[in-house]
């Protein structure tokens, strides 16, 4: 038996993967991207487009089923290799001791003139006990070839052009069943959990390619988690999360049996019917929940369609997007990190923090906010390279109570959900700054709007904020009195806000205690650089004007490329 072949094929479907990967992003952020940018318009346009789409999932499920398929592979090469080592051990040491291994895995020795029982009956203990060591030897090959031969059985694929939801469902299960299967290789235990970015890049780097790859298909949600890690292979670890939770959401949803009737008149009562189908299925709730992450997540997929396209005429075309974190199912609404651009190597880096409200079904709005402070960015910095981040990892305040003119949301007067988001800021920004090789690495910013400022303070006042600036808009305060108890130079905190007539959050904010001694950042007292604003709204910080960026939005885009002498103060 020679191990070495079932690495060499495992080589080679792993080279298949890589090609695969190759080919799909030469599709998504080549071809499509010209495409969209191109002469073609109209009908055509779109047909084209769908059927590269088509084409560029086919080759990252092609990417992901080889891994897995490498991977088993490997895997049963490692325990083969283990039993082999035990079988020609016990073999070496049988012929040592003067005993022969017969080609059936007997072991004989010759008698001498004149032995004793005594004598016999010692070779004879001695040769059971190699035997045994071989028969467990071969035992624990015929073991791990019955383990691993089902697994690669189940990772063949349907030969077909079209890969569905269950086939990305399908993904998910065998990864589940590989994890099982792989047992001692490439443990979850192995992973690092809760440790620092520096530990979790220093664990990357460690890693064969063999190991990474090995890793990222059997653990994608963990590796795509791990702050400090390469921007581009969190985004590969996430998309394929993105994947399998969009099929087994959609199956789910697809699997649904009718709604039975509710009522039942002339009774106000729910039906027996519906209340069976209610405890079976999770009810009207539960379809409402799997729609809204679709919904989400088809907004995540409208962005990776934007790359290569402008949000107005004569604007810098979009860069690729990174998925940086996904779970739509975390607490609140669900977690989404998005970059616009590679943060490992941008000059420039921004992270904005959205506020109350803000979750997985409705984070269009604050993905376009990303988008339009890159391009603003951009725009005042062409020679640079740019990358803006919506940070939506955090539960935020979103209870809402209705009152005239809106809602008012109780749980954003509370300050718990900014401490229980400050670590997991802190250690992403840690993550990015890591990755982009230290502090000099590139100049960054911190954004937040209303709550998310408040989430920013918390993370900023314990001295670990790895950010060059911040800036606020619309904040209800930052759990602390004074801008100097921030964690960045002093004169590197920026605030703006709009009259009470436009924005109540700020006084809002003040009367409730979320700033410290009744401080909001857009007063005198708290010190920050107050800017001046056009926002019409509490929402109005990034919208366009009739010019093309309004005051609000280039003083943010000044204060993220480092041109501070632009900026417009109060």
């Amino acid at each position: 038996m020679k191990p070495v072949e079932f690495e060499r094929a495992a080589d080679g479907y792993q080279a298949v993967g890589n090609a695969a990967h190759a080919a799909k992003d030469r599709i998504t952020d080549q071809a499509m991207v010209q495409m969209r940018g191109g002469e073609l318009k109209g009908v055509a346009l779109t047909a084209a487009l769908k059927r590269l789409e088509r084409l560029s999932d086919n080759f990252h499920y092609a990417q992901v089923e080889c891994g897995l398929i490498s991977l088993a592979l490997n895997g049963f090469a490692v325990e083969l290799r283990s039993a082999q080592r035990k079988l020609n051990d016990a073999m070496d040491d049988a012929v040592s001791a003067g005993f022969t291994v017969r080609d059936d895995g007997s072991v004989h020795w010759e008698a001498t003139l004149g032995e004793v029982k005594e004598d016999t009956d010692f070779k004879r203990t001695k040769a059971q006990g190699f035997a045994d060591r071989i028969g467990d030897a071969l035992g624990d090959a015929t073991k791990a070839d019955q383990k691993w031969a089902p697994q690669l059985e189940r990772l063949k694929a349907h030969n077909d052009l079209t890969v569905s939801d269950k086939d990305w469902a399908d993904v998910h299960n065998d990864t589940l069943a590989l994890r099982k299967a792989s047992g001692t290789y490439l443990r979850e235990g192995d992973l690092p959990d809760g440790k620092s970015p520096a530990e979790n890049a220093k664990w990357w780097k460690r890693l064969t390619a063999d190991e990474r790859a090995g890793y990222t298909a059997l653990y994608p949600a963990s590796v795509g988690a791990l702050d400090g890690l390469p921007s581009d292979v969190r985004d590969d670890a996430n998309r394929t999360v993105l994947e399998e939770k969009r099929a087994k959401l959609q199956l789910e949803l697809d699997s649904f049996p009718k709604m039975p009737m509710k009522y039942q008149p002339p009774t106000s009562g729910t039906t027996e019917a519906y209340r069976e189908w209610r405890d079976k299925t999770g009810g009207e709730e539960r379809i409402k929940f799997l729609e809204r992450s679709l919904n989400g997540i088809g907004q995540i997929e409208e962005r990776f369609d934007r790359t290569g396209t402008a949000s107005k005429p004569g604007e810098p075309r979009l860069p690729q997007a990174y998925l940086l974190g996904f779970d739509p199912v975390g607490a609140g609404d669900g977690r989404v990190i998005i970059a616009n651009g590679n943060p490992d190597t941008a000059d420039h880096t921004a992270v904005y923090v959205p506020g109350t409200g803000a979750g997985l079904p409705k984070i269009e709005g604050d993905l376009t906010r990303g988008e339009t402070l890159w391009s603003a960015s951009q725009s005042l910095a062409p020679g640079k390279e740019i990358s803006t981040i919506t940070w939506l990892d955090y539960d935020t305040p979103r209870s809402a109570v209705p009152i005239k003119d809106g809602d008012f949301i109780p749980e954003a007067t509370d300050p718990e959900y900014a401490q229980k988001a400050a670590p997991a800021l802190n250690q992403f920004m840690s993550g990015v700054q890591e990755a982009q090789g230290g502090p000099a690495g590139s100049h960054t910013t911190i954004v937040g709007h209303s709550y998310g400022s408040t989430a920013i303070g918390e993370a900023s006042k314990h001295g670990d904020l790895a950010a060059d600036d911040i800036v606020v808009a619309g904040s209800p305060g930052m759990q602390t009195g004074h801008a100097d108890n921030l964690d960045v130079d002093k004169g590197h905190v920026w605030a703006m806000a709009g009259s009470f007539s436009v924005d109540q959050v700020p006084t809002g904010g003040r009367l409730v205690g979320l700033g410290g001694d009744n401080n909001v950042p857009t007063d005198p007292e708290f010190g920050a650089n107050i800017m001046r604003t056009d926002t019409v709204d509490h929402s109005g910080y990034w919208a366009r004007d009739a010019g093309g960026w309004s005051m609000s939005l280039r003083n943010q885009a000044h204060v993220i490329t480092g041109d501070y002498d632009e900026v417009t103060l109060e």
